[in-house]
Parts: structure tokens; sequence; C-alpha cells
């Protein structure tokens, strides 16, 4: 009775936990990428067949509001995966793979954000001067050793030391390596750093452990306004019109200049004729005031 308790009790603190994480993800509108990885590790878990074989690649069912991100799962046995190795998707797991704890039971989910959820990782990681050329793929682990609808799985540490694993970006990269700018490959840390490192091979990447990788390019510089050429023709006929333009309005120009010197010189001639008029009237008036005498 007491082990029914603790279960129903389990039960309740789980959904809750869910429901919580799920409002708090509405009112971030998702911007943490640990917060993404948590949901849908939950919706993968939601989704599987307990009848599921392993080594079997299933493909996760997300809902709507995921749209753009592909999530595939696969469940294993920790001992042989480390004999064997695996391929999951894009990611070659090669022997001497070591699991961290080692659980009987796990399963490994390979996420694929898309380029529309790859962005979540500009707001958590400092991605400054680089751009990503291909979406952000994920690779982690977790228990599946009991029955999972108890409760949710902690996640596990995935570990090649002998063997790196590789990542292949072929299929999913826009990148062209055809101008000679070779993409470089990050890997995303938990604790928030960024590590670039060179392609071992064209766009394929390696990695001693799980988490999130992707390829980036050093951002282009911003680019100058470009003049436009004009063309020859247009040139020509531009600087003509132009040229006739000015010389007309510099004969404006003379002309009323001209004009204006020409109207100066005949008021100074009028004046001058008035002048001399005036001073010939007093001449003539004082010349007869001087021939004239009083009549008594």
């Amino acid at each position: 009775m007491g082990f029914d308790l603790f279960s129903f009790i389990f039960i309740i603190f789980s959904w809750a936990s869910l429901l919580s994480m799920k409002a708090e993800a509405e009112a971030e509108g998702i911007k943490s990428a640990r917060l993404l990885d948590l949901l849908i590790r939950d919706y993968t878990v939601k989704s599987l067949d307990r009848d599921l074989r392993t080594g079997i690649v299933h493909t996760v069912t997300l809902p709507a509001n995921f749209s753009g991100i592909k999530v595939d799962t696969v469940r294993f046995r920790c001992g042989s995966l480390h004999r064997y190795g695996a391929q999951v998707k894009e990611f070659h797991l090669g022997s001497g793979v070591i699991v961290q704890p080692c659980a009987e039971r796990m399963m490994v989910v390979r996420q694929n954000l898309g380029y529309n959820w790859s962005s979540i990782y500009y707001a958590n990681y400092d991605l400054s001067g680089y751009q990503l050329v291909s979406p952000i793929l994920g690779l982690l682990a977790y228990n599946a050793d009991s029955d999972l609808s108890y409760g949710s799985p902690f996640e596990l540490g995935i570990l090649a030391r002998e063997k790196p694993i590789k990542i292949d970006f072929s299929n999913i990269t826009k990148a062209s390596n055809k101008t000679g700018n070779w993409p470089l490959c990050a890997s995303f840390e938990g604790n928030g750093k960024v590590t670039l490192k060179k392609q071992v091979s064209p766009n394929v990447c390696v990695a001693t452990k799980h988490g999130h990788f992707g390829l980036v390019m050093e951002s282009p510089p911003p680019s100058l306004p470009v003049r436009k050429k004009i063309s020859r023709w247009k040139l020509v006929v531009g600087s003509s019109v132009g040229a006739a333009l000015g010389a007309f309005l510099l004969g404006l120009l003379l002309v009323a200049m001209f004009v204006k010197v020409k109207k100066k010189a005949r008021m100074e001639e009028l004046v001058r004729r008035a002048y001399e008029e005036e001073a010939l009237q007093v001449s003539m008036v004082g010349h007869v005031r001087a021939r004239t005498t009083p009549t008594i």
C-alpha cells in the first residue's frame, strides 16, 4: 500500500513538473536551449512503444508548435553499444564508446532542429561574427531501464575516447565548398561555451562526447552601397544637354548685362542733356535781364 501511494505521489509530481515546464515554455516562447531539450525528451518518452525493438530507429512525432524539428530515437543495451557502436542518422558512434552511468537499457535521441529552431542558439551562445550554415544537430542519451511512464528519465553521458563520433552534415547543409571557404565545426557546450574546429573532411565533423553541433561560417562584412554605372551614350547626351543649357544661360546673362549697360549709358546721356539745357536756359535768361532797362 505504501509503495502504491509513493507511486501515485511520484506520478502527480511528474505531471505537475511537466505542466509547469510547458507553461514556462509558453511564457518564455522557448528561448532556452536546455528547456527545448527537456520538452523533446518528454515527448520522445511519451511516443515510445514498450515493444520497440533494440537497435531500431523510431521517428518521434512532435506537436504542431514544434514544426521544423525532426527527432529520432533508438534503444540500445549499454554493453552492446560499447562493443559494436551504432549509426543514428548523421551520427556514427564507433566501437568502444562509453556510456556513463552505464544503464542496462538506454535510448539515444537524435535531434535536427531545422533552421528556424536553430536560431535559438544565437540567443544562448555567442556567435558574433559567424552565421549558421546548417541546422543544429543534437545527440543525447537517457536511461530506459524501468517503466518510463512513471517519471522522466535522467540524462546519460556518451564518451568516445578511442574513436571520435563522426557527424555528417552533407545532406543538410546549405554551404558550398566550391568557393574555397570551408565551414567550421561548432560544438555547443552545456555551459554556454562554443568550440570551433576544422572539418576532418568535407561537411564532416568529429566529437568526443554527446551534445549539439553545427556548421558555421564567418559573416560577410556589411556591403557598401553600389553606385549604378551610367552608359556612355547617356553620359554624352547628358553632357551635351548640360553644355547647351549652360551656354543658353550664359547668353541670357550677357544680354541682360548689355541691356543694363545700354540703359545706364542712355540714362546718363539724358541727364547730361537735361543739365546742358537747364544751363543754357539760365544763361539766356541772365543775358536778357542784363540787356533790359526798366520802363518809367
